[in-house]
């Protein structure tokens, strides 16, 4: 039986604990923490967990020998030291994106794992749906043949108030605006597709939310070793939010949510419609094995699989750590106006939490405090 503990109580806390519960005959949610330790006791006590005890200091909480894995839910600013904190008392990490707010914060927990050999996996939900499993299955299949362009949209709605919590659409302590916190899940996705792109040119803006230091609106274009061309757009202004990836293949065009369409070239080059193509992926898709979870759920139950099989796969953080570089090389380019190359070095513009802070451009000025009565970062 693995024994989890939560650091954070907020809403994204309840979906890992709704997790863990689906998981009750390999797991327990024995501790919750919070800054607010009355949010801890309201989730206690809403889910019944009799058995779990409620800190305010994560340092108390770590002290138990019982304790397994840790969720880690808190804003980004704080997933550094509470990781890290988790590491060196040898608990396994699963940590909310974004995995931190800078490479370099990346670079130092990885370290601490490797040193500690604990389990650090940093949370991409979206690659356990059934549509987008079943579109990279199409692609790595090769029947669609290479990709050749992808449309990659993460369109969200957020209101002005959205912001007025303190630490949002900051770069001190969220790291940034929409790409950071809400397109993350999508470059994730294109990352575990395509890989790591070789450019990227950026525009940033912000067109709604003047309570806000960050971008609300971005837009970019990502190249490939391949030769392959992306788009990827993020915003918080579309009404309807949706998301949607999109790749046209030599052979085939294939979305998330699904999609499948192919043609082939007449004698004129106008198209006519390829079923046999179609075929040939709706048999790859038909192949793919029902997943009992998904999600979040799916997530968890792989982090207990690993930690049950003593297994430490360090490339969930370095998946982690890629989604952060893809942005950062977005932040950067919209800052500068120009395009980047990718790998990131160390000598890169906004490498640390102060080149991003020292170079970020605030849209606007955070003003609002709501939720402000502790602004320490996380014990």
């Amino acid at each position: 039986m693995i024994m989890v503990g939560i650091i954070g109580t907020g809403v994204i806390a309840e979906t890992h604990l709704k997790a863990y519960l689906s998981l009750s005959d390999r797991c327990q949610v024995v501790a919750l923490c919070d800054i607010f330790p009355e949010k801890a006791q309201s989730m206690k006590e809403k889910y019944g967990l009799d058995a779990a005890e409620v800190y305010e200091d994560y340092n108390e909480m770590l002290k138990r020998p019982d304790l397994d894995l840790v969720s880690i839910c808190t804003p980004p600013f704080t997933h550094l030291p509470a990781s890290i904190a988790c590491m060196r008392a040898g608990k396994h990490v699963l940590v909310e994106k974004p995995m931190a707010l800078s490479l370099a914060e990346c670079d130092e927990m990885i370290a601490v794992q490797k040193e500690t050999g604990t389990y650090l996996g940093v949370v991409c939900q979206n690659r356990f749906t059934k549509d987008n499993q079943t579109l990279k299955a199409l692609i790595d299949s090769k029947i669609a043949g290479r990709v050749l362009f992808g449309q990659v949209e993460s369109f969200w709605y957020r209101g002005h108030s959205y912001y007025d919590l303190w630490w949002r659409g900051t770069w001190e302590k969220e790291g940034g605006g929409c790409i950071i916190n809400h397109g993350v899940h999508q470059i994730d996705l294109l990352n575990w597709i395509m890989g790591p792109p070789e450019t990227v040119t950026a525009v940033l803006t912000n067109v709604a939310h003047d309570n806000a230091e960050t971008e609300d609106l971005s837009a970019a274009i990502l190249t490939y070793k391949s030769g392959a061309v992306v788009t990827f757009a993020v915003n918080l202004v579309t009404h309807g939010q949706y998301q949607r990836l999109a790749f046209q293949c030599e052979r085939a065009g294939i979305s998330s949510p699904y999609q499948v369409t192919s043609n082939r070239s007449t004698d004129t080059g106008f198209p006519v419609d390829d079923p046999d193509t179609i075929a040939e992926l709706e048999k790859v898709r038909e192949s793919i094995p029902k997943s009992e979870w998904t999600k979040h759920e799916a997530q968890i139950e792989r982090a207990i699989r690993f930690i049950e099989n003593g297994e430490n796969h360090p490339e969930d953080s370095a998946d982690g750590r890629l989604a952060l570089e893809v942005i950062m090389a977005i932040y950067q380019s919209g800052f500068t106006k120009s395009t980047v190359r990718l790998p990131l070095g160390r000598d890169s513009l906004l490498y640390d939490k102060n080149g991003i802070i020292e170079n970020g451009k605030n849209f606007h000025a955070a003003l609002r405090n709501v939720g402000s009565g502790n602004q320490e970062e996380l014990k």
